[in-house]
């Protein structure tokens, strides 16, 4: 269960349905995406940020600070594929090293990298937790580009 996720709805008072509705998809879909049955995409993350004025960071797990955050833009695609391509060099990796390391492939990466395709979210939330760098700063949500740790983390360092 996406604790986050219904810590979140809690304290908006709002149903799972009614946050479904707001977000334009079946019951179901927002229900599995809470528990974590199913993945929710990149850009239902950014929506679900911008609706409940949340980092995505801290919704996906990848830091326990929570940043009042809200970004009325779209997805700027340009930007996203600037930012993974500098986000895998600061890695000094290659796309095969990277798609490796991502379980995926050199070809998916070039793809996001070249702006054909968003980033999968699973993919995104991995790069960004070995790089530790920001999620919404990879989306442009933010200009504040590394993550702030969780608290267990950084005790292991």
């Amino acid at each position: 269960m996406n604790i986050i996720l219904e810590k979140l709805r809690d304290e908006k008072g709002l149903l799972k349905k009614e946050v479904a509705e707001e977000m334009k998809v079946v019951n179901s879909v927002y229900s599995e995406w809470e528990n974590e049955k199913l993945t929710i995409p990149t850009r239902r993350l950014y929506q679900l940020a911008n609706f409940y004025e949340v980092n995505i960071d801290y919704i996906v797990g990848l830091t326990d600070k929570r940043v009042r955050l809200k970004n009325y833009k779209n997805i700027n695609t340009d930007l996203v594929a600037i930012r993974l391509k500098e986000v895998r060099k600061s890695l000094k990796l290659s796309m095969r090293e990277l798609a490796q390391k991502l379980n995926t492939s050199s070809s998916a990466i070039s793809n996001y990298e070249n702006n054909k395709y968003l980033i999968l979210s699973p993919f995104l939330i991995e790069l960004c937790r070995i790089s530790n760098i920001s999620v919404d700063w990879v989306l442009g949500r933010t200009d504040k580009k590394h993550i702030h740790q969780k608290k267990e983390l950084m005790a292991l360092k």
